[in-house]
C-alpha cells in the first residue's frame, strides 16, 4: 500500500470517530481519521454529555475513562410528568450498578480521546506491534464514491486536494456527504432544546430529573455545583426565552419544573438547536461505506440516548473489523454482519426516544392520566424498573 491506500478511512474526528480510530489503534491494520477542525483547536461545543454506565465500560476498555476530568455521577433518576402523580425513581443501589450514568461536558470527553490518539507510531511496526492510527487534521471531506473493491475519498487541506483510497470508508461526521445521494427519513418534533447551567438552593446529590410536560421533556442533569439543563419546547417559545434576562428564566423554570431542587439561583449562557429525528437507510449507501453514530441516526435528547448508540455503534463496529479478514473489509458480507449486529439496539433505541416524546408532549385528559399510571406502574414493578435501566444503560444488546 501507498501512502493513498489504506485499510479504513474515517471522516470525522468527533467522539465516535475517535473511539472507532482508538478501537483500531493497536491492529495491524492502515487506518486514517480525518478531521476538519485545524490541529490542536478545542472544541467550543457547549454540550453536556450523559453517559450511560455502560458507555463508561466501553471508554475503560480504550483506556480513556481514567483521563477524564470534570465528571459528575448519576446514581438516581427521578421520572416525572407535569401536574401528575405519576412518578417512577430509578436507583443505582436497586439495580446492583455503582452509578446509572455520568455527565460531563462534550469538549472533555473530546480532548480524552483524541489524546489518547496522539502517541507517536512506529517507522517500521513490528509483526506484534500495530500501525497506529494517521489522523490528518484540517481536512475537508468533498467528495465520497464507491467502488467494486474499495472506496475514495477526496478532501482538501490548504487548499490543495487530496485523494485516499480505503477498503471500508466509515461516514462520523453526520452524514452531509451523502444525504443527497440517500435521503435520510426525517422527522421534524417541531420543538427547540435549550441548554444552559444553573445553580439551585437545593439540589440532590447524584441526582438526575427528566419532567414531562406538554411543551416537551425537561431534564437536568447533575453536575459540579448545579445541574446542566436541557429545557424542549416549540421553536418560537424557545427563541422567546433566550431572550428573557436571568430573573425572568429562573422565575419560568421553577414554575415549569416545581420545587424539587428549591429555588434556582443563577444562570449560565444559553444555547439553542432544532430537535428531530434522522435516520439513514439500513443499508450500506454505497459499496465499501458505513455510516456511524449521527450519520447514521440522531434522535431527540429524551432518556440521553444518542451518543451512547453511537459509542455502541463504534464498538461493534471495530470488532466486526478486527475479526474479518483483511481482504474482507468493506465487503457487502462484512456489513451485513455488522447490520446485523446493530439492527435490535438500533430500532429499539430509535423507537424508544420517539415514543417517548410522541406519548409525553400533549395534553390530552386521557393520555395524560394513561401516562400517570404507566409512570406508576414502572415505580412499583421492579423487573419493567430493571428492563428500563438496562435499556438506557446498555441498549438493546446489553
Amino acid at each position: 500500500m501507498n501512502d493513498s491506500n489504506y485499510d479504513i478511512v474515517i471522516i470525522g474526528g468527533g467522539p465516535v470517530g475517535a473511539a472507532l480510530a482508538l478501537a483500531l489503534k493497536d491492529s495491524r491494520l492502515k487506518v486514517c481519521l480525518l478531521e476538519a477542525r485545524p490541529a490542536k483547536t478545542a472544541s467550543v461545543d457547549a454540550r453536556a454529555l450523559a453517559l450511560s454506565y455502560g458507555s463508561r465500560l466501553l471508554l475503560e476498555r480504550l483506556g480513556v475513562w481514567s483521563q477524564m476530568q470534570d465528571v459528575s455521577a448519576i446514581r438516581t433518576i427521578h421520572i416525572s410528568q407535569k401536574q401528575s402523580f405519576g412518578r417512577a425513581v430509578l436507583r443505582s443501589t436497586e439495580l446492583q450498578v455503582p452509578e446509572l450514568g455520568y455527565v460531563l461536558p462534550y469538549p472533555a470527553l473530546q480532548d480524552a480521546l483524541t489524546g489518547a490518539l496522539q502517541h507517536p507510531l512506529s517507522p517500521v511496526p513490528s509483526p506484534t506491534e500495530g500501525r497506529g492510527v494517521r489522523v490528518i487534521y484540517g481536512a475537508s471531506v468533498t467528495h465520497l464514491a464507491g467502488a467494486a473493491d474499495h472506496a475514495v475519498i477526496a478532501y482538501q487541506q490548504d487548499g490543495l486536494e487530496h485523494t485516499l483510497h480505503a477498503r471500508l470508508a466509515v461516514v462520523a461526521d453526520g452524514g452531509k456527504l451523502l444525504a443527497e445521494l440517500y435521503p435520510p427519513i426525517v422527522r421534524d418534533y417541531g420543538q427547540s432544546a435549550l441548554i444552559t447551567h444553573v445553580t439551585c438552593a437545593a439540589p440532590k446529590v447524584a441526582t438526575a430529573f427528566e419532567r414531562f410536560t406538554p411543551q416537551g421533556p425537561v431534564a437536568l442533569l447533575p453536575y459540579k455545583d448545579g445541574y446542566e439543563i436541557v429545557w424542549t419546547a416549540p421553536h418560537q417559545r424557545v427563541e422567546d426565552m433566550l431572550a428573557w434576562d436571568d430573573a425572568k428564566f429562573l422565575s419560568e423554570l421553577h414554575q415549569h419544573f416545581g420545587d424539587r431542587v428549591g429555588e434556582f439561583l443563577t444562570v449560565g449562557k444559553r444555547s439553542c438547536f432544532p430537535l428531530g429525528l434522522k435516520k439513514a437507510p439500513e443499508q450500506s449507501p454505497m459499496p465499501h461505506t458505513v455510516l456511524l453514530g449521527n450519520a447514521a441516526q440522531t434522535m431527540h435528547p429524551v432518556a440521553g440516548q444518542g451518543f451512547n448508540m453511537g459509542l455502541r455503534d463504534a464498538w461493534e463496529l471495530a470488532q466486526e473489523i478486527l475479526d474479518a479478514a483483511p481482504e474482507t473489509l468493506g465487503t457487502d458480507a462484512m456489513l451485513a454482519g455488522y447490520r446485523s449486529r446493530r439492527r435490535i439496539d438500533r430500532e429499539a433505541g430509535i423507537r424508544f426516544t420517539d415514543s417517548l416524546v410522541r406519548l409525553f408532549s400533549n395534553d390530552l385528559p386521557l393520555v395524560s392520566a394513561a401516562r400517570a399510571a404507566t409512570l406508576t406502574a414502572l415505580d412499583c414493578l421492579p423487573f419493567a424498573k430493571r428492563f428500563v435501566a438496562k435499556r438506557m444503560m446498555f441498549g438493546a444488546n446489553g
